[in-house]
């Protein structure tokens, strides 16, 4: 279409040049032919090994020394401090049978003392470490699972008995403290499985209930050797019977028949 557009353009301007007596002394016409691509042609065979033998290979570059780190991992020793307060922690969870990890946020100093002063009473006792040195101690214990619970400023609770009722009283009035969980009788525990632990009995009444239960049975048994032996011989019976009702299925028409 453009080509046919393009004819009729240079057949008006030549018949208008005509009219007007003038001609170009060199007419271009332009002829529609097809696009030539040219395809690149490849390289022999021995031209190919040649480039590849005579390509140029830059050197290496040296490198100055100390530009990079090395390495080599330098292992740094702990210092006297830190090995003192590994071996203090190391006491306080060998001591301690309730271990609770709890951030504080925000927690003046005199909010501090007031806390500390309201665990002390129920015998708790407030343990500051540095994270680094408490999960460097923890790593290589049986206790890794509480290493992800140092996190940000933390203290510990810590006391001989599993005062857990205690603890959470005292954190409730102190909303900038956070319990992130507890170790408890070597048993690693969530914040709601804390809480879920303080609404277990004690173990003075679950023991007190076991021991009237023994006792309730034996004063029963007893009652019951110390009544007549008639009766004890009736009662003996009737269990008899009551295990082996079949048999008794079996008697009854024996006895019928025997009438």
């Amino acid at each position: 279409m453009t080509y046919f557009l393009f004819n009729m353009a240079a057949t008006l301007c030549v018949t208008l040049l005509r009219n007007q007596g003038w001609l170009p002394l060199v007419q271009s016409v332009r002829h529609g032919s097809k696009a030539v691509t040219r395809h690149r042609k490849p390289l022999h065979i021995l031209k190919q090994k040649l480039l590849a033998v005579t390509e140029y290979i830059p050197p290496a570059r040296v490198v100055p020394p100390g530009v990079y780190p090395s390495q080599n991992k330098q292992v740094q020793e702990e210092n006297g401090f830190a090995l003192l307060l590994k071996k203090d922690l190391n006491k306080v969870f060998e001591e301690c049978r309730m271990i609770a990890v709890v951030q504080r946020n925000a927690s003046s100093a005199e909010d501090m003392l007031v806390l500390k002063h309201r665990l002390f009473k129920h015998g708790i006792r407030i343990k500051f470490f540095p994270n680094q040195v408490t999960r460097s101690f923890l790593i290589d214990s049986v206790y890794s699972n509480m290493a992800p619970l140092f996190i940000g400023p933390t203290v510990l609770f810590v006391s001989k008995e599993p005062k857990v009722k205690e603890m959470l009283s005292a954190l409730r009035a102190s909303p900038q403290m956070t319990l992130l969980g507890a170790c408890i009788d070597n048993t690693l525990l969530s914040a709601q499985g804390v809480v879920s632990y303080s609404k277990l009995p004690s173990m003075t009444i679950v023991q007190g209930e076991l021991v009237s239960g023994f006792t309730m049975l034996t004063s029963r048994t007893a009652s019951m050797l110390q009544r007549h032996p008639a009766h004890l011989s009736a009662v003996l019976q009737q269990y008899i019977k009551q295990q082996s009702p079949d048999k008794d299925a079996e008697v009854v028409p024996k006895a019928e028949e025997a009438t």
